[in-house]
């Protein structure tokens, strides 16, 4: 179900003034897709790209154009663990967070 451009400005709004809620989308991004939902990771990571840094600016950061990112994180998007990687060091950079795996019994 595609979003609505009021909800997608409404979570770019919210992510501008808020920063807990930026660190919030990034960590539940990173968390669908090491839970194995590929596709809502991808889903959460677009938008926290389009609410933050935008994708001119991760272009510039990971040397991966724009269109390539886009289309990555698309719905039929399957990035490369490589190109993965690459994405979530320089999303973490830019919002300053580091992140930590824990394995749980």
């Amino acid at each position: 179900m595609p979003l609505t451009s009021d909800f997608k400005a409404t979570i770019r709004a919210r992510a501008q003034r808020d920063p807990a809620f930026r660190k919030a989308l990034l960590r539940e991004g990173v968390e669908c897709i090491l839970n194995g939902d590929l596709d809502t990771g991808k889903a959460v990571l677009r938008d926290y790209v389009n609410a933050t840094v935008g994708f001119p600016t991760l272009e510039k950061r990971t040397k991966i154009p724009a269109k390539s990112l886009m289309r990555m994180l698309g719905p039929s998007g399957s990035p490369s663990l490589a190109n993965l990687s690459s994405i979530l060091g320089a999303l973490k950079k830019s919002e300053g967070v580091e992140f930590e795996l824990t394995f749980r019994n």
